[in-house]
């Protein structure tokens, strides 16, 4: 374990560095605009994954928490100036709260009323976005962030930048949550509550923390969004899309291992980026839906679960 740690430290500190001297490399910003699209899907994958994953709860309520980091971070450049980290940390902690109260009013409940509840939340902070004036309301607001560092190459190189620093983060802590007791414990919930619960795990406890780390992570995801696209709008902020990219993902990576999600975001983020340049953007939902029912029919355990059973097969 401890030749896995440094290998994933040491991959981690060179993906960070690619990030740092990219733009001295890469002159075409698009490569940017695209990466950008790319990394922040795995964050969202990677959060949702914690307790969709980990834990077994469906949920469908990724772009609440995501919405909520975008116009947390927004709100507080717009109105007090405060520089993005602030906002990236406000918007962890607030997600982190929103997670925390959403398991206490829905972990009573499992399965499909489970998924519901979490839907509603999107519903719910996406009327109260559009009634307050504050907020730009349905209209939505500009966000003209600061001039970026000089080292950084430009707006899009600096959020680029900004959006890996969160990746690495958040992968760094899944992947902690999968081998610590944390893990351990919400494989048996997800395997069966109420064995875990006979055996002493602390079911409540561990989901309440599972709901806290994953609204954190995506809405840490969304708060350096209106700085990517200077505007932002309820209906973008709180987009269905988002929800379902936030299942698609791990489903086709795999949801029981943190790497996972890292490649299902790769590959589908990567195919609705082609498909937006190349065909249309309105082909992304589509593509979504026929790539989820193909995943839950031929690869319920993704590709990951797809190549431990081909190479199961081929040692017997």
């Amino acid at each position: 374990m401890k030749r896995n740690n440094l290998i994933f430290a040491l991959g981690a500190i060179l993906i960070l560095l690619a990030g740092f001297f990219a733009p001295s490399i890469v002159t075409n910003p698009f490569y940017f605009f695209a990466g950008y699209v790319i990394v922040q899907y795995i964050v969202i994958a990677t959060g949702w994954n914690v307790l969709g994953g980990y834990a077994g709860y469906i949920n469908f309520g990724a772009a609440a928490f995501f919405g909520s980091g975008v116009y947390l971070s927004a709100f507080l450049f717009n109105a007090f100036g405060l520089p993005l980290w602030v906002g990236i940390i406000g918007a962890a902690a607030l997600g982190a709260i929103l997670g925390l109260a959403m398991g206490y009013l829905t972990l009573q409940i499992q399965g499909v009323y489970f998924a519901i509840a979490t839907l509603g939340l999107v519903i719910v902070l996406e009327t109260i976005v559009h009634n307050l004036p504050g907020l730009g309301g349905a209209r939505g607001m500009a966000v003209y962030g600061p001039a970026p560092p000089e080292w950084s190459g430009g707006p899009v190189q600096y959020v680029f930048f900004v959006i890996l620093i969160i990746a690495v983060a958040c992968v760094a802590l899944a992947r902690w949550i999968e081998h610590s007791w944390i893990g351990r414990g919400l494989r048996a919930v997800r395997a069966s509550e109420d064995a875990a619960e006979c055996s002493g795990v602390p079911t409540l406890k561990l989901k309440l923390m599972a709901c806290s780390i994953s609204g954190a992570m995506l809405a840490a995801a969304g708060a350096p969004y209106p700085f990517y696209t200077n505007f932002v709008e309820p209906v973008t902020a709180f987009s269905l899309l988002i929800g379902l990219n936030a299942i698609a993902m791990p489903l086709i990576g795999g949801t029981r291992s943190w790497a996972g999600p890292i490649i299902g975001a790769i590959i589908l983020a990567s195919a609705q980026q082609i498909a937006t340049v190349t065909i249309s953007s309105e082909l992304n939902i589509l593509f979504v839906g026929v790539v989820l029912i193909a995943f839950v029919a031929l690869a319920p355990n993704g590709l990951l679960g797809l190549a431990k059973r081909k190479s199961a097969g081929t040692a017997q």
